[in-house]
């Protein structure tokens, strides 16, 4: 292992931090590119941008055409430290050069454990904790489910109205949402049951998080028994239901029901974990200690990598052998992961996600007085929504949703949208982002929302170029 992130820059400098169009979007390449892809990818693979991506790093996305986009997606929440970043890039290609694989299950390499160390290190609790290394977080998902059965003698699992855990067939019957994710791919796994969840917009009437726990024990009482439950498996923030923050103490009542009745709590912190929320984990911000966590996402700078993490004596109860799989913990994916958990402690991403949180929000919330179709803004740290309903009323547009969506990526800026009802914008930028760039993609959204012309990006070939880490990230 090799500590390459203390002596190089936080974002690559090869690469102008700037909103450039130099074509129409779609522009000729990447409609080339598409004419190619009708012919040899599966139709049911979607794509939100209309171009294809060349190279990205710091906060733009740059096209097959030289169009730059500002990257307001971070791949949902994956490259928060940057895509590319120097130190994530130098780590891989010093690991690739020595191994690229051997199987931790056969041939084991300290990598691996040096991950597992930093994830006991780094996750809620300070208990001695375990952790298996897998690929990817419906994997995680699927494995910290055997793990709770196996642990407890227990088959319920239980999860929340509005969640999202994965698109496998366990993780699809955990997954709230039926379209796209779950429609004419059944029959799904059973002893999979869900309860309400806290979503402060849409509740009938105003509860508080206690209230909303005793509503969703009670059912879980009386329609599964407690005693019949393994787990119930809750998502800090829910991230493809909506950017859902439930309402304060939620999450403690819920865990304090769990520990009452022998339930494993286990934490979906695949899309919230490393530094997103402005806490390095979700569960921090109301200090909810779990006993499982899984991660992925955010945690090897966009190499595919996921984890469970749990209490030593959970993890133990499964028997040698009954965890792992041929890729799970890659010697190139786990030098990712200490690059990218390095950069996490030391560049103080956990202060960007919070530094962005204070210049977004405010400016969400004016342009939400202005336009009537936003019924609330919500988010934390760098995790941030704008639910858009059809004015006077809570009635979901997505149709609004999607508008929005589509014009920003034609101005540059790409935006995401996400929901049970497809009406939600969700803003997950690079933890890099410099102040200059977020505020111009920002400048867009505002215009497209409020139905004004975006203020134009950069045409010309000569574009003046902006330095890199001239704004650097938000301070």
């Amino acid at each position: 292992m090799i500590d390459v992130s203390s002596r190089l820059p936080l974002v690559r400098p090869d690469l102008p931090q700037r909103r450039l169009l130099r074509t129409a979007v779609p522009g000729p390449r990447s409609q080339e590119v598409a004419r190619r892809r009708a012919a040899v990818v599966a139709a049911g693979v979607a794509s939100t941008l209309p171009v294809y991506v060349e190279r990205a790093g710091g906060g733009v996305l740059v096209d097959v055409d030289g169009n730059s986009f500002v990257d307001l997606g971070s791949g949902i929440a994956v490259t928060s430290v940057g895509n590319a970043a120097p130190a994530v890039s130098a780590a891989v290609q010093e690991q690739v050069e020595r191994t690229t694989h051997t199987c931790f299950m056969v041939a084991p390499y300290e990598e691996y454990v040096a991950v597992c160390e930093a994830l006991a290190r780094l996750t809620p609790g300070d208990h001695a904790k375990r952790s298996v290394l897998l690929n990817s977080g419906a994997e995680a998902v699927e494995n910290a489910v055997k793990i709770a059965r196996r642990a407890t003698g227990r088959d319920a699992v239980v999860v929340l109205d509005h969640a999202y855990h994965g698109r496998t067939n366990l993780t699809m019957a955990m997954t709230a949402k039926a379209m796209p994710y779950k429609t004419g791919f059944g029959p799904f796994a059973g002893e999979v049951y869900r309860v309400p969840a806290s979503y402060p917009l849409r509740e009938p009437v105003p509860i508080t998080g206690e209230e909303a726990a005793r509503r969703a024990t009670a059912v879980i009482e009386k329609q599964v028994g407690a005693d019949q439950v393994a787990c119930v498996v809750v998502e800090p923030v829910q991230g493809e239901g909506g950017f859902v923050v439930p309402a304060p103490g939620f999450l403690p009542a819920l865990a304090a029901w769990c520990r009452e009745h022998g339930v494993l709590l286990v934490a979906d912190e695949i899309q919230t974990g490393f530094a997103r929320t402005g806490a390095m984990f979700a569960c921090d911000h109301e200090g909810v200690v779990p006993d499982l966590v899984t991660t992925a996402k955010g945690i090897a700078g966009g190499l595919p990598l996921a984890a469970v993490t749990g209490r030593a004596e959970i993890m133990d109860a499964v028997h040698p052998g009954g965890l792992g799989g041929t890729y799970g913990g890659n010697p190139a994916a786990c030098a990712a992961a200490l690059a990218a958990i390095d950069l996490y402690e030391h560049a103080d991403l956990v202060g960007a996600a919070r530094r962005i949180e204070a210049r977004v929000v405010p400016r969400l919330r004016a342009v939400a007085e202005r336009a009537p179709q936003v019924a609330e803004v919500r988010g934390r740290g760098a995790m941030l929504a704008l639910e858009l309903v059809r004015p006077g009323s809570l009635e979901p547009d997505a149709a609004e949703a999607a508008r929005v969506a589509r014009e920003c990526a034609q101005h540059g800026v790409l935006v995401l949208t996400c929901g049970t009802y497809g009406n939600v914008l969700r803003l997950l930028p690079p933890l890099v982002i410099g102040d200059e760039l977020l505020d111009e993609a920002l400048d867009v959204l505002e215009a497209v929302l409020e139905g004004r012309t975006p203020p134009p990006a950069a045409r010309a070939d000569d574009a003046p170029e902006r330095a890199v880490g001239a704004s650097g990230p938000p301070a």
